[in-house]
């Protein structure tokens, strides 16, 4: 075993002040099973960061940190969203010494007991360990219909991505550094972290239900995460659409040859529902073309400003 591995545990929260009281002192228990365990080192920490909270996260997690230092925190100036919070608390525990870090919600659908497996992993030569849900019972039908869509979709795109994986792993020091070499800002990390290699890991994982109040991410949020992934990682959906567009000329030249043949017979039928029905129809493809082509530009615009993902507030 490894008494001087530094592990940091990053959770990130956004409005969760029902919740740190009860997460809290779970985590602080399995960092004090590992510490007596001689898996890591009793310097190991726990990195709060609050992603722009409007009710009294911040001031909870203050308060925790009275009560015992290991628990830390970070203050962003505004909420930046879930993944840029995220990297921001692994870049800060890397900097703070953390030789591996675990990246868990704070609502603790995983299970916290599953830290203690990661880091057994990690110690028999794995840089990433991915949590991978075994079952999703807790979620809604709804939930898990898009969720498994959504992974079956990535990979038809040619996005390189584990099945199921939610945003709890663990990652070497070394691979959240080569991961900082990653300069975009619209991230996507359970596409980006594949991406970097070395020997990884995958532990499946129970998911559990919250252990208070209610989830952040609406439908809306979870759509734009999907977009995210899409359009940052393939070039197919534009493809897709150059492909679509070409069946719709062959159609449209395939409908002017029967019409002309029509009118040779004189048999043509005049009206107006399918001459309606054809520029709604392709009229649509087109704002749907013009939607996405568009949504890659504004990307590249985004992209070029090369903005800060995020702005550190307070730590502690």
């Amino acid at each position: 075993m490894n008494q001087s591995m530094k592990l940091a545990i990053v959770v990130p929260c956004f409005n969760e002040v029902e919740v740190l009281p009860l997460s809290a002192p779970r985590l602080r228990e399995v960092v004090d099973i590992m510490v007596a365990q001689n898996l890591i080192s009793a310097e190991s920490f726990i990195l709060f960061v609050n992603d722009g909270s409007r009710d009294a996260t911040w001031t909870a997690i203050r308060g925790l940190h009275a009560g015992w230092p290991a628990f830390r925190g970070l203050d962003l100036s505004k909420n930046v969203g879930q993944q840029n919070a995220t990297i921001a608390g692994m870049e800060l525990a890397v900097d703070q010494g953390a030789d591996a870090v675990v990246t868990i919600d704070a609502d603790l659908q995983d299970n916290p007991e599953d830290i203690i497996k990661m880091v057994r992993l990690f110690l028999e030569g794995n840089d990433v360990v991915y949590g991978v849900h075994s079952a999703r019972d807790t979620d809604s039908f709804m939930k898990r219909f898009t969720a498994d869509a959504f992974y079956k979709l990535q990979r038809k795109l040619g996005t390189e991505s584990v099945y199921n994986h939610s945003e709890f792993r663990l990652m070497s020091a070394r691979v959240i550094r080569e991961f900082a070499k990653y300069g975009e800002r619209n991230m996507y990390l359970r596409g980006i972290i594949p991406l970097i290699g070395y020997d990884s890991a995958i532990l499946n994982c129970e998911r559990h239900p919250r252990l208070a109040g209610t989830t952040k991410y609406s439908y809306r949020k979870l759509t734009g995460i999907a977009l995210d992934a899409i359009t940052s990682f393939s070039e197919k959906p534009i493809f897709m659409i150059l492909t679509l567009g070409i069946i719709f000329v062959a159609i449209a030249v395939g409908i002017g040859i029967y019409v002309a043949v029509s009118l040779w017979h004189g048999i043509a039928v005049h009206g107006w529902a399918s001459t309606m029905l054809s520029i709604w129809l392709v009229g649509g493809l087109n704002l749907l073309a013009t939607g996405l082509v568009g949504t890659y530009v504004g990307k590249i615009y985004i992209e070029s400003k090369h903005r800060p993902r995020y702005h550190i507030k307070d730590k502690i």
